[in-house]
This record gives C-alpha cells, structure tokens and sequence, in this order.
C-alpha cells in the first residue's frame, strides 16, 4: 500500500452532520488527519474537544480561515455539514484559498448556485463533491446487488420511502429554514432519494411532486411525494414525511418476474450516533430480523444485507485526492437532483 501524506481536514460544524457523519469517518480513516472542527455552539465544543483531543476547536468559520490566512494552520480539505444557505458563502471562501471542499446534501439552494460552484472550484484548480452518504446504506447497496444480477427481471414500479414520527421536530436549523434557504424535506432528504433513485434507474424523463405542511411554524414543507420517469421506463415513487405515525416499506420494487421488499431505515446513522466506530467489526451489518424479502407472494426468502458503508465516500475522496481517481459523488449529479426539486417547488 502506498504511503501518503495526511488530508489535513477541517469540518464546518458539530451537529448531526459533523458529529454524527463526518468527524467519526474522517478520524477512523488514516489517510485524513483531522485538524480542526468548528463550531461555536460552547457544549458542542466541549464535547468535541472530549473526543478529539488532537483536533483544533475554533468558534467561527472567518476565525479558521484567519488561521488559514496567517499560517497557522494548515489545511487540504474543509467539510461543510452547516445549514445549506450557508455552504456558497463557505465553499467559495475554501477556493480562495486552494482547498477542497466536500458539501454536505442539500448541495446549496438551487441549482444555479450548484453548477457556480463546480465553475469555481475549477477555476481554482480544488475539487467539490457532495456527501450523498446513502449511496452506501446496507439496503441500498443489497438492491443494487439484486439489480446487476436480473434477479427481479424487467423492473418497471420502484418505491422508496423515509419516514419517520417526530411531530416535535428536529431540534435544529431544519425546523426553521424556508425553501430559499434549502430548508424543507424535499431538499433534505428528497436530495437523497432522488439521487437513489437515478443512481438506480438512469435519467429522468418526466417529474412531478407534492409538498405540504402541516406545522404552521414550519418554514417549508415537512412532507413530500416525487414520481419519476426514467429512460429506461421505470417509475420511481419517493416519499418523504417527519410526521409518519405509521412508516411504509423502506424499498418496494416489482420486477417482471420477482419483488423485493425491505421494512426499516439503515442503521449505520444510529450506530455512530452511538458511539460505534466504524472500524468496529460489527459496523454496518445488518441483522437477519432486518433483511428485505425477495421473490412472489407466498414465496419469499430473506436476502442477505450488504454491509453498510458509509467510509466509502471518504476512502473515494481519497483516492481522488491522491491518484486522481473518480470523486465519490460527482458533483453535477446533484446539481440534476436539484433541478428536479426546483421543478416541484414551482421555481424551475
């Protein structure tokens, strides 16, 4: 194995985005060096400071990019799991200064900003990529394995769901930002859907959507429906809802000779809000009680889950970092993703 010198790394923010996703997977990796963590809310600094000792704490953005500016500290990479109004402003800083950036989903608002931000970070020779973890959820990863195989045939009806009952909210930027500020869940999780959904099935030919709000201090929509049509004459059916007493499946996929059928979201999020590492041996595996049901009615078999891995992504970015190799997530796919989002908004 090559030996490479460190991606010094900055990340933008300690809530779930930076707590939960980025810090663990970037620490666990050896070819990152986890260099500094910003936030200025004080708890959120202590405890990060707690778990990574070796982390520079900063209270603000313009403060570690001082430090940039100064010397001080030395970066290759800034990671932005900040509210989505703010990764422009953010991002477009990084450039000025010859770093990669990795943005975490919602890309930005709208698309435009999106394709501003891939022109800029070529202009400034750095790389841009979007954290679309849930490319690598356990039953993403076993559906595609079902896909390349034609084990269900000519797939004609794909329904993807996430939901959850959490009538109190989140807690969070999400319970307050409008739809121009890349609130709402269509932005937030249809960005991950939607992308699910033409990773899977290829390019969208038609689009149409509902949103609606049933909070009347909710600053955008806090449920959502998206129908696609591919290419490839598959239709996509996505929900999205924070307000589901009672969930659907997770996965609903008819094929012209088999179904598959999965119950429950991926459980690597809660693992590492827990604490797992992902170097833990467990991480990622899904129990038997979770796996999806493959086949007809009255005869169906539990299929096996791939292992969930979301270290993927950085272990990509690694290599496209050092060899040049493809980014995880090319950036323009979100930039469609957005398009489509926009379309249902009213504003495309």
């Amino acid at each position: 194995m090559t030996a490479y010198t460190p991606i010094r790394t900055a990340v933008l923010g300690f809530g779930v985005s930076g707590k939960v996703f980025h810090t663990p997977l970037i620490d666990a990796d050896p070819r990152y060096s986890l260099a500094a963590i910003v936030t200025a809310h004080p708890a959120r600094a202590s405890l990060a400071a707690q778990k990574y000792p070796t982390a520079r704490i900063i209270n603000t953005a313009e403060n570690l990019f001082a430090a940039v500016d100064s010397g001080e500290l030395e970066l290759d990479l800034v990671v932005l799991g900040t509210p989505p109004g703010s990764h422009v402003e953010l991002a477009e800083a990084a450039f000025s200064r010859g770093l990669n950036v990795v943005v975490d989903k919602p890309f930005v608002p709208t698309s435009a900003e999106g394709e501003s931000l891939i022109d800029r970070a070529a202009g400034a020779g750095v790389v841009v990529t979007v954290f679309q973890n849930r490319r690598w959820d356990a039953d993403y990863l076993t559906l595609k394995t079902l896909l390349a195989e034609g084990a269900l045939g000519q797939v004609h009806s794909f329904e993807s769901r996430f939901q959850w009952w959490m009538p109190e909210g989140f807690g969070n930027w999400r319970d307050e930002a409008t739809v121009a500020e890349g609130g709402g869940i269509l932005h937030d999780l249809g960005a991950h859907l939607i992308d699910q959904a033409i990773d899977l099935f290829g390019p969208v030919t038609e689009s149409y959507g509902e949103t609606a709000t049933h909070t009347p201090t909710s600053g955008a929509d806090q449920d959502s429906f998206v129908s696609l049509l591919h290419q490839s004459g598959v239709r996509s059916r996505l929900w999205m809802n924070g307000l589901a007493a009672q969930v659907g499946a997770r996965f609903h996929v008819l094929g012209s000779t088999a179904a598959y059928t999965k119950w429950g979201l991926d459980g690597q999020e809660p693992a590492l809000d827990a604490g797992v590492l992902p170097t833990d041996e467990a991480y990622g595996a899904e129990p038997e009680s979770s796996w999806g049901l493959f086949g007809i009615d009255g005869a169906t078999v539990p299929v096996p889950a791939e292992r969930g891995s979301y270290p993927t992504f950085y272990s990509q970015l690694a290599a496209a970092l050092h060899d040049g190799a493809p980014l995880p997530v090319d950036p323009a796919q979100s930039v469609t993703v957005l398009r489509i989002i926009e379309k249902i908004h009213g504003a495309g």
